[in-house]
């Protein structure tokens, strides 16, 4: 059982990208630290590599790629990210690869930040619950792209169409990670974490039986006091902070 103290994130830097496989990756837990960001006027973007339309199973995919966008825009509105993207690789059976890193890359590009963010890109969350393949495909795609995002020579279509090489991601911080390093506090982002993971209700009433807000609360508050057990006791998000 690790119990060493995790160090504090960065604070040096202004615009960050978020780069996840589905609608709702960010809310289970990233959330509460996005919303302290953007209320010390950082810029937060997001990236959804596909809609999560094969994400609820008694709903029709095309109809459920409306609702889970519908759902993710406003639950980044909650915490004050107003850029929302969509890729629209197939959901669940996302592919590793050039094609993904090349579009890693190009969005990487255009936004410019020096923090990119993304979630757990291990085989497993720790144990034996094993992750799922766009997690690890995006997860390791997303480190693979901010390297890939400053050289000219791989990519170089990015740069004839207009996207000039961008080297200054500083860190990717992997939230949900089995192998934390680093957390932030995020006392005033809790209440709105559970707001944010709430406005994916009709994902969440499809997933669990379990009443909606009572569940968004749970989840968000078991993961915040995880990390406040090796972050000095206080509400936290944790990352496995990976310098560039």
């Amino acid at each position: 059982m690790m119990t060493e103290q995790l160090d504090a994130m960065p604070t040096d830097w202004q615009r960050a990208l978020a780069i996840v496989a589905h609608p709702d990756d960010l809310e289970y837990g990233t959330a509460a630290a996005i919303a302290g960001w953007t209320d010390e006027r950082r810029e937060v973007s997001y990236l959804l590599v596909t809609r999560g339309e094969a994400g609820i199973a008694t709903m029709d995919p095309v109809k459920a790629a409306a609702v889970r966008e519908r759902e993710q825009r406003a639950s980044a509105e909650v915490v004050g990210v107003t850029s929302v993207e969509f890729l629209d690789h197939p959901d669940g059976v996302i592919e590793y690869g050039p094609a993904l890193r090349r579009d890693l890359a190009a969005a990487i590009r255009r936004h410019r930040p020096e923090l990119v963010l993304t979630i757990n890109h291990h085989d497993t969350w720790g144990g034996v619950a094993w992750n799922t393949p766009d997690h690890r495909a995006v997860g390791r795609a997303v480190l693979d792209a901010a390297g890939d995002a400053g050289n000219r020579w791989i990519f170089p279509e990015l740069s004839a169409g207009g996207l000039t090489p961008w080297d200054g991601v500083r860190w990717v911080a992997v939230s949900g990670s089995p192998r934390p390093t680093h957390a932030v506090e995020v006392s005033g982002g809790v209440e709105r974490a559970v707001r944010s993971l709430l406005e994916h209700r009709t994902y969440i009433e499809a997933l669990t039986d379990e009443e909606p807000e009572g569940y968004c609360r749970a989840f968000v508050d078991q993961v915040t006091s995880a990390a406040a057990a090796r972050f000095g006791g206080r509400p936290a998000v944790a990352f496995e902070l990976f310098p560039r």
